[in-house]
């Protein structure tokens, strides 16, 4: 098992109240959560990642259990345990595309070691998901939309993470690059030791996932 949760809920400050379904995620699965806006997609994608707090109910990834780290220690374990493909990339201008993907690495202690050679592992990581290695020379605003996708996807992908999860991934695509991107990110997943999860309003996506699991909570 790689993630499970239970009895998950979260209050915010405004009066919105959400509940999430309980996850059992295993090595080799990817899973979509899907939902309209404001079912709560993000916020429990940043429950799962450790960016917002855990209030009720309890997260375990791998051996480890959230309600029982500190904030410093949920940090280490977020490094070394998860990838993030986030919605807006967060890719750093000045930075090339090989610098921004090798930000994976930089907090990572357990991530770096298994990367004897970053610059053939993102090489490999790029061929996968059909970036040209010449694009890793250039800096973001000198790349498409999916081209900057696919760097963030390396970004998250480098070093195994057991658990990779992706924000809203494909909102900027169209749907054939859409079908093309989520395919080439499973094929990129080890199926022995990691899983993905992805959040999305988009129902086309909805074949090319192992499981689904719905979000309803009310507007």
């Amino acid at each position: 098992m790689i993630l499970e949760t239970s009895a998950l809920t979260y209050a915010y400050r405004s009066g919105k109240h959400l509940r999430f379904p309980d996850l059992k995620i295993d090595a080799g699965e990817k899973v979509l959560l899907i939902g309209p806006s404001g079912s709560g997609k993000s916020s429990l994608l940043n429950l799962i990642a450790g960016v917002l707090p855990l209030q009720t109910g309890s997260i375990s990834l791998k051996k480890f259990q959230y309600n029982q780290l500190s904030p410093r220690s949920l940090d280490t374990i977020r490094a070394d345990h998860i990838g993030v493909i986030f919605q807006s990339f967060n890719l750093i201008p000045y930075l090339s595309g090989f610098e921004n993907a090798r930000i994976g690495l930089q907090f990572s202690t357990q991530r770096r070691a298994r990367v004897d050679r970053p610059r053939e592992v993102i090489k490999r990581l790029a061929t996968q998901l059909g970036l040209t290695t010449d694009l890793l020379d250039r800096k973001p605003t000198e790349l498409s939309i999916g081209q900057q996708q696919r760097i963030a996807a390396i970004r998250a992908l480098i070093g195994q993470p057991e658990l990779v999860i992706a924000d809203e991934p494909t909102s900027a695509l169209d749907p054939e690059a859409t079908t093309l991107f989520m395919n080439q990110l499973k094929d990129s997943i080890n199926p022995q030791t990691q899983a993905v999860v992805v959040v999305s309003h988009n129902p086309s996506i909805i074949p090319l996932f192992d499981r689904v699991i719905r979000l309803d909570n009310p507007q």
